[in-house]
């Protein structure tokens, strides 16, 4: 719901702008990187740096800010009282014992999933995934079956959003691939990776839907390619990630 201009807290905005311009590739931002990072005057990235730091949120070492361990008190009440998070997190564990993986939960957030509960038997990528975790919805075997819920249309303007870059050699960039990719993805119901996202990693997604078949979010496991190619993904886990994905639908209003 769009609100009217008086109704909008500029400083707010400006302050979350910034906030989300923090990630794993830049946890370290300078007041300079910020204000063209955000498009804000680096008078108002300044001020809105220091008011984080000021309340705990950042540290500065006098040249650059980076965010504490309290910034995730923001995100900690979604999660908590979530009870999506909630309902997952005991499926995802079982997944993974039954298969001795990486199990985990995401939700689509723009151009972007982020993780919202994982079962880690393994690390099966060079960053440490949690919850909270992001990773670009494109290149995601989650965020393809994440993608693969929305219209075309709705696609098109996510891919026309992204960074489209490959991160290996087999990462697929092309839009027009991409949309095939998830047309077959939503024929299919489930997702396969090849080692897009990392050199040396699989993974296998499905999504989580309510009674009404609606998409509410998606769950996959990850696994080394030397230990489970990407053409033996689907007859080894996906059963497990099916039978899941219908207890889940069970407990979903």
């Amino acid at each position: 719901m769009a609100i009217s201009d008086k109704d909008m807290m500029g400083g707010f905005a400006k302050g979350i702008s910034v906030l989300e311009a923090f990630s794993a590739e830049r946890p370290r931002l300078s007041i300079a990187e910020a204000s063209a990072l955000t498009g804000l005057d680096r008078a108002t990235a300044r001020r809105c740096l220091l008011t984080l730091s000021e309340l705990g949120y950042a540290d500065y070492d006098g040249k650059f800010f980076s965010l504490t361990a309290k910034i995730l008190r923001l995100g900690h009440g979604w999660l908590s009282a979530a009870p999506l998070p909630v309902l997952i997190q005991p499926h995802l564990d079982r997944l993974s014992e039954q298969v001795g993986q990486s199990a985990s939960a995401s939700v689509l957030d723009g151009t972007e999933i982020v993780y919202i509960a994982r079962a880690a038997q393994r690390r099966v990528m060079s960053i440490t995934l949690m919850p909270g975790s992001r990773l670009p919805a494109y290149s995601a075997s989650m965020g393809r079956v994440l993608l693969a819920a929305l219209s075309d249309a709705e696609v098109r303007a996510v891919l026309v959003a992204s960074t489209l870059k490959a991160n290996t050699p087999f990462t697929k960039t092309d839009p027009q691939e991409l949309m095939g990719e998830i047309a077959r993805v939503r024929a299919e119901g489930h997702a396969i990776i090849d080692q897009e996202l990392e050199l040396g990693l699989c993974s296998i997604a499905v999504p989580v839907m309510d009674r009404r078949g609606h998409v509410l979010a998606a769950i996959n496991i990850g696994a080394p390619a030397a230990h489970a190619p990407a053409a033996e993904m689907a007859e080894r886990y996906l059963p497990h990630l099916l039978a899941a994905q219908a207890a889940l639908r069970d407990l979903l209003p």
